[in-house]
């Protein structure tokens, strides 16, 4: 049992409590800056990672098929197939939807839905909900998940009516935010960011002291200040040779972006950031250690390794949360990602020639994987018949022709 874990908290805008103020302001980090879903996408990179797998998934074509016998073909006469590939309610599309809910995944750990459903329980329309609004707690009485969204009034969602996709999770009922267990990285960056912008702001050069050869009263050095802030601070005069006047002398105290290890420590949070979501970095901009030769495997792993888990979740979130205990026996939903998987055209030739010669594909499945109409007896399979089984002395026994039925006679091998 969760018990209290997902029990909605007390506390209020006009007296919030710690978890209330982490929830709105975000957790500080140890480089003094808060991190939340919204100021972590300013930083590029997680921008960028979160944009990639969105756009992916929410670009895959995704159907719900129906199972007749060993096959299986897109279910187009049943509701769900149109709410999944097309429209799932009257104000988005199916990838405008896709690309929202994976980005709830990526920023707060899990998406969640509200389903209308006809009187046979079929759905009829999905409505995406807001994850900052969502309680999670567990009945008493009956052990099920209660939902309770806050949205100017509380009201309850029963679970029949929910759909519900978690993330990376630890006890199967709410995904953990990437961005608050990366939040000591992400605030990293973000100092790093802001170091390199106050730089850039002071032409480049950091701060230092202006000193006199002999005591000076407070105005004076006051006026002086602002005298030198006036002349020497403005992008006007960036890189213009100061003049000081009275003895006065600028010594520079601090170190340089180089001794710093500024640019250094900008690109390894760049590529610690894209292993916490998963992502190649060349794939994010990231090309130093990117080639010719291993890019498109990289490419490949991404499909396998990073897009393959979510599609997953999302898929047997689906058959949980949208399809009846009675057409579970019948349709399921899957994404389409062959298109990703495709290698350059010699080697997609020879994947084709392989399959078709041994009888695995027909023409017109071969023309469908490359988005290309298929023909008038293209349903057919084929095989070469040409092949003799060798005993176990090395003879050749004979060769069968499958479509006959028949066997040649046996041949001695040389």
């Amino acid at each position: 049992m969760l018990g209290n874990l997902f029990k909605p908290s007390a506390a209020t805008l006009a007296s919030p409590d710690d978890e209330l103020r982490e929830s709105l302001l975000g957790r500080a980090t140890a480089s003094g800056v808060r991190v939340t879903p919204n100021n972590a996408l300013q930083l590029a990179v997680v921008y960028s990672c979160v944009r990639l797998l969105s756009f992916c998934v929410a670009g895959l074509p995704l159907n719900l098929y129906k199972r007749n016998g060993d096959d299986s073909e897109i279910a187009t006469d049943h509701p769900l197939q149109e709410l999944l590939h097309i429209l799932p309610n009257d104000e988005m599309t199916s990838v405008d939807h896709r690309t929202m809910l994976m980005s709830s995944l990526l920023l707060k750990g899990t998406a969640y839905h509200e389903t209308a459903r006809d009187g046979r329980g079929t759905v009829r329309e999905i409505i995406p909900l807001n994850p900052d609004k969502m309680l999670v707690d567990r009945s008493k009485k009956t052990g099920k998940l209660i939902y309770e969204y806050h949205d100017g009034d509380v009201r309850t969602i029963r679970p029949e009516r929910m759909w519900r996709c978690n993330g990376f999770t630890t006890n199967g009922v709410l995904g953990l935010s990437p961005i608050g267990l990366a939040r000591e990285s992400i605030g990293l960056g973000l100092s790093a960011e802001q170091y390199g912008a106050s730089l850039f702001a002071n032409g480049g050069q950091t701060t230092g002291f202006i000193g006199f050869d002999a005591d000076i009263k407070p105005d004076v050095r006051k006026d002086a200040q602002a005298a030198w802030n006036e002349e020497h601070r403005s992008r006007e005069s960036w890189h213009k040779v100061p003049f000081l006047q009275g003895g006065a002398k600028w010594q520079s105290i601090s170190l340089n972006a180089e001794d710093s290890q500024f640019l250094e420590t900008r690109k390894f949070q760049r590529s610690e950031i894209c292993g916490f979501f998963g992502v190649p970095p060349h794939m994010v901009g990231d090309l130093d250690k990117a080639t010719f030769s291993n890019i498109e495997h990289q490419s490949i792993q991404f499909v396998v390794y990073s897009l393959t888990p979510w599609l997953e979740r999302i898929e047997q979130s689906i058959y949980r949360d949208l399809l009846t205990p009675l057409e579970r026996k019948q349709y399921y939903s899957k994404h389409k990602v062959e298109g990703l998987l495709r290698g350059d055209s010699k080697a997609r030739g020879e994947f084709y020639k392989t399959l078709f010669g041994m009888g695995a594909l027909t023409p017109n499945q071969i023309l469908s994987l490359e988005e290309m109409n298929g023909t008038d007896g293209g349903d057919h399979r084929y095989m070469q018949t040409s092949m003799g089984r060798i005993d176990d002395n090395g003879n050749i026994i004979g060769t069968k022709n499958l479509d006959k039925g028949t066997q040649n006679a046996p041949n001695e091998a040389a």
